[in-house]
């Protein structure tokens, strides 16, 4: 299973607390991003600052300033976060260890792994900080059918 460590789950976190600030045009500070997400200030204090250095997040100092979204929410992909704090070097690693897929024939997941891979990195790189802002949260939900 894909699964990404703590530090890019609360990056996107905190990311989904700018980008529903986003419309307002409110700067927020580590502090609010903190206390509305329930993550330790000193991290998020960490990761906005990372953010920043990768363009995805805009600081400012002084009285009213604050963190904001570098480029509209629709223009920020999850992969984009996650790009930021993981290694994305474009080599599968085997469910079975490193020396099944790399050394022998495929391991009996291979084919499915890589489709699934594939898939969820499409999902990361089509979905955008757009889900998390007020105009997304008022558009009809769709349903799912039943089973």
């Amino acid at each position: 299973m894909i699964r990404y460590g703590k530090t890019t789950q609360t990056a996107i976190a905190a990311m989904s607390r700018l980008a529903e600030a986003y419309e307002s045009g409110q700067q927020l500070s580590s502090h609010d991003v903190a206390r509305d997400r329930e993550i330790a200030q000193t991290l998020v204090a960490k990761l906005l600052t990372t953010l920043s250095q990768a363009e995805l997040v805009a600081g400012s100092r002084g009285p009213g300033g604050g963190y904001s979204l570098a480029r509209p929410p629709q223009e920020i992909s999850l992969l984009d976060i996650v790009n930021v704090f993981e290694r994305q070097d474009g080599n599968m690693v085997c469910p079975f260890g490193p020396n099944w897929c790399g050394s022998n024939e495929p391991c009996p997941l291979h084919e499915d792994y890589v489709a699934f891979t594939d898939r969820f990195n499409n999902w990361l790189s089509s979905t955008t900080l757009a889900v998390f802002t007020t105009s997304s949260k008022e558009r009809p939900t769709r349903k799912r059918k039943a089973k």
